[in-house]
């Protein structure tokens, strides 16, 4: 995500299968007494720091099948079936999901009927039968996916001047559907869109299929990677889908309004060169497709919705922003595919992974193509970085989201703050060290959850050097470390910075 301007010590790598089981045994274990057989329903977490009660634990996602039917106007909600196959960790009385802005209808398991009911933003499934660890299970939900926002939340559907979208970052995919919503747990999705004549439906992943029947047409998409929930996109709109080819024979499409497209076409065709620049920098893009999805809506933000990115269509139209400054924003979100999409974060606290790396190939980018020296930006960052430590925490530690605002994890520190660790760690290991580590983070990590210590881990196997304290003060601490090769740098005290 791109909020758009307007005017601890390393651990041992797991491998992926042990990460998952772990964090499934650990969530487990802390909530075993809500999974007791005489235990009303409760909402579960799985204990993310910022997000406590956001996932569930007792089970593994593999995929979900996701169906809804657009009624012609974007202020009623949308009737909508949600499949979830899944793996359980434990033994189960209850399976708890996340959904907490829809009605809900029915609900089977294993094509048996299950009793349900709500508890805080859980939706909490009771089968016939308790299932058994290490059991095959598919849930079945009838529900209806409201487009129109609570009075207290933000995020899901966004409704747009011909239709919706979806913004689902950070907490918000169980605003449209029911899911285990937290990005430790990516799944494979195919997504169905059935709307009126006149409409075009658009989804995560490749086309595998459209259907006409009367004066309505069902579209069918399918991931071939697996993807976090947050990261889930579907567009309906009056909208015109334009193909084009990325580098390797890659299909490029960009989702834009019918009346806007020769106007939007000269933004559109520069990403495939923008793809092929970020190929030279990390390597090969990590999805099956890419494109723009140009949103004629107010949402403030950019969004890198995993192979179709959410932007802002003024964004592109606004003459007062400089055409480097678009460009940059586009990199931002297409390096998001390999930080963010491709390798997602363990837990919301490594959002700085995320954000910090698109912060960076952002920077790069306007450095190489538009004159605009990263130092300049890094020194920049560097004046105010205390102040942004004080606000919002350190990079790795960021303070937990204000009250009824999700989307304040967003900060400054996980932006160019973030960036600002890079750089450092650029400097303290050297530029040929540094470009080798990037390679081998999303190479390694392709399609898995990763956190922060496994970057640091990760940084002194490539580098062959213990960096240790070096992230410790850099990620963790509560002021701005010396900055290597910048004696003279120097940080705002918030304080000052406030008197000023």
């Amino acid at each position: 995500m791109l909020l758009t301007p307007r005017t601890p010590a390393p651990r041992a790598r797991l491998t992926p299968s042990r990460r998952r089981k772990a964090a499934a045994l650990l969530a487990s274990a802390v909530s075993v007494c809500l999974l007791a057989a005489s235990a009303p329903a409760a909402p579960l977490g799985l204990g993310d720091r910022l997000f406590p009660y956001l996932g569930n634990p007792g089970y593994d996602v593999a995929s979900y099948d996701l169906s809804f039917t657009y009624p012609g106007t974007n202020s009623k909600p949308l009737q909508a079936v949600t499949t979830i196959d899944a793996w359980t960790t434990t033994s189960l009385d209850h399976v708890n999901l996340d959904f907490a802005h829809g009605k809900v209808d029915s609900v089977e398991v294993d094509g048996e009927p299950a009793a349900f009911t709500s508890a805080g933003e859980d939706l909490v499934v009771t089968p016939e039968e308790r299932l058994s660890e290490g059991s095959w299970m598919r849930v079945t939900v009838r529900h209806t996916s409201d487009p129109v926002s609570a009075a207290d939340r933000d995020g899901g559907w966004v409704r747009t001047a011909d239709g919706l979208a979806m913004a689902n970052q950070a907490d918000a995919a169980h605003l449209v559907f029911p899911c285990n919503d937290h990005p430790s747990d990516k799944a494979m999705f195919t997504i169905r869109v059935t709307a009126p004549k006149g409409y075009t439906a658009v989804a995560n992943g490749l086309p595998t299929g459209v259907d006409r029947a009367g004066r309505a047409t069902t579209w069918t998409y399918r991931t071939q990677h697996p993807m976090a929930t947050e990261l889930a996109q579907v567009s309906i709109g009056r909208s015109n889908v334009l193909r084009r080819t990325g580098p390797h024979a890659l299909p490029v499409r960009d989702v834009v309004p019918t009346k806007d497209r020769e106007r939007l076409e000269p933004w559109l065709k520069k990403t495939p060169a923008q793809i092929a620049w970020m190929e030279g920098k990390v390597g090969p893009f990590p999805f099956e497709t890419y494109g723009l999805l140009m949103a004629e809506a107010s949402t403030g933000f950019e969004l890198e919705t995993q192979t179709l990115s959410l932007f802002e269509k003024d964004l592109f139209t606004e003459p007062a922003y400089p055409k480097w400054y678009v460009e940059s924003l586009m990199v931002h979100e297409l390096a998001h595919q390999w930080f963010g999409d491709s390798v997602s974060p363990r837990s919301w606290s490594d959002l700085w992974l995320n954000e910090g790396h698109a912060t960076w190939y952002e920077a790069l980018y306007a450095e190489e193509k538009a004159d605009r020296p990263m130092e300049a930006r890094m020194k920049a960052a560097y004046g105010a970085s205390d102040r942004w430590r004080a606000a919002g925490g350190p990079p790795a530690a960021p303070k937990a989201p204000d009250r009824g605002q999700k989307i304040s994890i967003f900060r400054p520190n996980v932006y160019d703050g973030a960036a600002l660790a890079l750089y450092a760690l650029r400097q303290e290991i050297g530029r040929p060290a540094f470009e080798r580590l990037e390679r081998a983070w999303v190479s390694r990590y392709q399609d898995d959850v990763a956190t922060t210590a496994d970057f640091v881990e990760l940084a002194e196997e490539v580098s062959g050097r213990e960096l240790g304290g070096f992230f410790e003060s850099w990620l963790y601490g509560a002021k701005t470390p010396p900055m290597p090769g910048h004696p003279d740098w120097k940080s705002a005290a918030p304080q000052s910075a406030a008197a000023k």
